[in-house]
């Protein structure tokens, strides 16, 4: 993910990702997303759920920009 491009990550994100929640969910207590594997499985199970036909490139933009902003994942 060292090449995922997170300012993109976030554009895709704020037109895609809020119709269905806030960034609340990222920081809940209880999340369900523990590790970056988890956070790419849900990232493509929401672009799923969405019909966005996401290249690979979209999802680890999307990833990179959800792991720098709120999960800190190493």
């Amino acid at each position: 993910y060292a090449l995922a491009d997170a300012e993109r990550g976030q554009q895709l994100h704020d037109k895609h990702c809020t119709k269905c929640h806030d960034t609340a969910v990222y920081t809940r207590e209880n999340r369900r997303v523990t590790s970056q594997d988890a956070l790419v499985k849900q990232v493509k199970r929401c672009e799923l759920n969405l019909g966005l036909q996401w290249f690979d490139n979209d999802v680890n933009d999307v990833v990179q920009f959800l792991n720098q902003s709120f999960y800190k994942f190493q």
